[in-house]
């Protein structure tokens, strides 16, 4: 069945995607070994033939080779009718990860990954994680000098809170905010969603089909390969996994009486939060990706909502391996103490 990618207006800035983005992480990072390239720049052709045009990267993800892979899928004229979404801010440093959101470190990073995609711009350019150390007004100031030279589109932040988002958006508007929103991880429904929508910020969810969990449910662990960071996710713990595999055989009996699949199911439920919203599931098969499509033409009734979001209200473990660097913990300092300071 041959679904119609609609198209929206992210934000209230004028950046026009595909209702579903496709996420390239996994191609080359975190999710075992990187895939081999061909195959990848072919899914891509795949995906923007089939009208999925927004292409979420990262220049951690490899680190850097993910962005080299899109920039080598782009060649031949389709930089055009591609939406590039990159993000700055992780960085090696002795051995372990830290989070950079200096102006120095947000210019450098912008001009590496221009190279690295081989284009003149970047359509939208997020702070991956939000550096605690230095006021969010610093970091926005850098990335609206970037907007005025031309060398990103648009702006926004992932995992930011309610209180970043604003003092962010006070610098230069945000046009996305991305966090993770699946149906079992919906921390960011009481305050993200609604101060986005009060101040016209698109949302961008990552892993909503809960990495891979909602598609396949028990297997997945089991069949994971070697390097692959999901093992370490604490809902994929053995001591967490007896009480969340009841949560995908729920999903998966609603999805038989519906007709559909698990991951076009849960994948439908995000979709169904509104059309501000445009969730970016990665996928390494193009049959996995038609799946991922087929979840637009899957209508959910309000009853069927809230059904399948009792089933999530059961999920254990945190959802995240590394919660201190998500949008809880996201406040930064007044900018009054970087003037002091410099």
């Amino acid at each position: 069945m041959t679904v119609n990618v609609p198209r929206i207006k992210l934000g209230s800035q004028g950046l026009e995607v595909s209702k579903q983005g496709l996420g390239c992480m996994g191609m080359s990072f975190m999710y075992g070994p990187p895939k081999p390239e061909p195959d990848m720049i072919k899914l891509i052709h795949h995906a923007i033939k089939s009208g999925v045009t927004f292409l979420d990267t990262s220049d951690v993800y490899g680190p850097h080779t993910n962005e080299i892979l899109i920039g080598k899928a782009l060649k031949d004229g389709l930089r055009e009718k591609v939406q590039i979404a990159t993000k700055f801010g992780f960085v090696q440093k002795d051995g372990k990860m830290e989070i950079r959101g200096d102006p120095e470190h947000v210019r450098a990073a912008c001009e590496a990954s221009l190279k690295r995609l081989d284009v003149g711009y970047i359509d939208l350019y997020y702070a991956h994680r939000i550096d605690t150390r230095v006021p969010i007004e610093v970091t926005m100031g850098e990335l609206k000098k970037l907007v005025e030279e031309g060398k990103i589109k648009y702006v926004g932040l992932s995992e930011a809170s309610a209180s970043t988002i604003r003092r962010a958006h006070a610098i230069h508007p945000l046009t996305a905010v991305q966090n993770e929103w699946s149906l079992w991880s919906r921390d960011l429904e009481d305050e993200i969603v609604p101060t986005c929508r009060e101040l016209g910020i698109g949302i961008v969810p990552y892993s909503p089909l809960g990495r891979g969990f909602l598609s396949a449910g028990p297997e997945l662990i089991q069949n994971l390969s070697e390097g692959d960071a999901r093992k370490n996710f604490p809902r994929f713990k053995a001591e967490n996994l007896e009480n969340n595999k009841l949560i995908y055989e729920r999903v998966t009996a609603m999805a038989t009486r519906k007709g559909c699949s698990p991951s076009q199911l849960a994948l439908a439920w995000v979709h169904h939060q509104g059309d501000d919203v445009c969730p970016i599931p990665g996928t390494t098969k193009i049959e996995n990706f038609e799946q991922n499509v087929g979840a637009l033409s899957v209508k959910l009734t309000p009853e069927e909502m809230n059904e399948l979001e009792q089933y999530a209200d059961a999920v254990k473990g945190d959802r995240h391996s590394s919660m201190g660097t998500t949008w809880m913990n996201s406040e930064t300092p007044p900018l009054s103490s970087w003037k002091a300071k410099y």
